[in-house]
């Protein structure tokens, strides 16, 4: 039998979170009194100091510090728990949010949303493109309950998904397609290389090769594959996206000597698998099928 409840470790945090008791009965709507006797129970219960009053404020002790960071992944994990019992009492989500990088083919997102789509036709999707470490900064921020991300995340269901070919390619009329032979990444950096900007706020993070002496930098893959055509730059870009673009003539293969073909691997991650809903273990389910063909 426990000794101690949650409603007395929230009361703990709260202390230490608002600075002391007074503060605290602000931020949780309870007494003063009331949130004094919590803590000491605790103490007493446990025959430990975790706090020390000096002047006006809660200080942490060295045991109530360790205490904290328990009490903090307690406290946590009763929150994941009832967004549980929520999903599951809840039957089928209404609303399923994704983030999906830009690099993942198009036509097997379609296929896979397409599939959930007949079997929940009522479902809201709400789809987020990302680029680089985007994807897992709205998984991280929980705007998300899906991602697909060339980044993986230790602390989230991750698996690898698939692989992605990145081939270097200019227009036909590009100076660096009407070198005789190969060319290499010294003859790369006096042209304008096109980069695709990384979609997260708070940390981004370069990818690729960009050793090019002039940059321009855009928000979306098409917008680039637009701009290369158009003779603009060259760049490295997915595969399955610039492969009508090899098809018709309008784009060509730069001859590199190395590095012509760059592989990737996405990555998809769940926050916590259990509080998906069937419409999106469903669509968990399908972007395997669909990566595997």
């Amino acid at each position: 039998m426990n000794k101690t409840t949650l409603e007395q470790w929230r009361m703990f945090r709260a202390v230490v979170e608002a600075g002391g008791f007074s503060q605290a009965s602000d931020v949780v709507h309870k007494s003063q009194s009331s949130i004094h006797y919590a803590v000491h129970k605790l103490e007493e219960t446990l025959g430990i100091k975790l706090l020390e009053v000096v002047g006006r404020k809660a200080v942490l002790t060295d045991i109530g510090a360790t205490m904290l960071r328990r009490a903090d992944y307690l406290l946590q994990e009763a929150q994941k728990l009832e967004k549980v019992a929520v999903s599951l009492s809840g039957g089928t989500e209404t609303v399923l949010r994704l983030a999906v990088d830009e690099a993942f083919p198009q036509h097997l997102l379609c296929e896979a949303l397409q599939r959930v789509s007949q079997r929940y036709p009522l479902l809201r999707i709400e789809l987020m493109e990302t680029v680089l470490t985007g994807a897992v900064e709205l998984l991280s921020e929980q705007r998300v309950q899906l991602a697909i991300s060339p980044v993986a995340k230790s602390d989230v269901h991750c698996e690898e998904l698939c692989r992605i070919d990145f081939v270097a390619v200019a227009s036909p009329g590009h100076p660096l397609l009407e070198s005789e032979g190969p060319i290499n990444f010294e003859d790369l950096k006096s042209h304008r290389q096109i980069v695709v900007r990384d979609s997260a706020l708070t940390t981004n993070r370069d990818s690729g090769w960009l050793g090019s002496h002039q940059r321009w930098t855009v928000s979306h893959i098409r917008t680039s594959i637009d701009m290369i055509c158009r003779g603009l730059g060259f760049a490295w870009l997915p595969s399955t996206e610039v492969e009508q673009y090899l098809l018709s003539g309008k784009l060509m293969r730069l001859p590199l000597q190395e590095g012509s073909v760059r592989s990737a691997a996405l990555h998809i991650l769940v926050a916590d698998i259990d509080q998906l809903g069937p419409a999106g273990q469903m669509l968990s389910d399908e972007l395997r099928n669909v990566s595997k063909i």
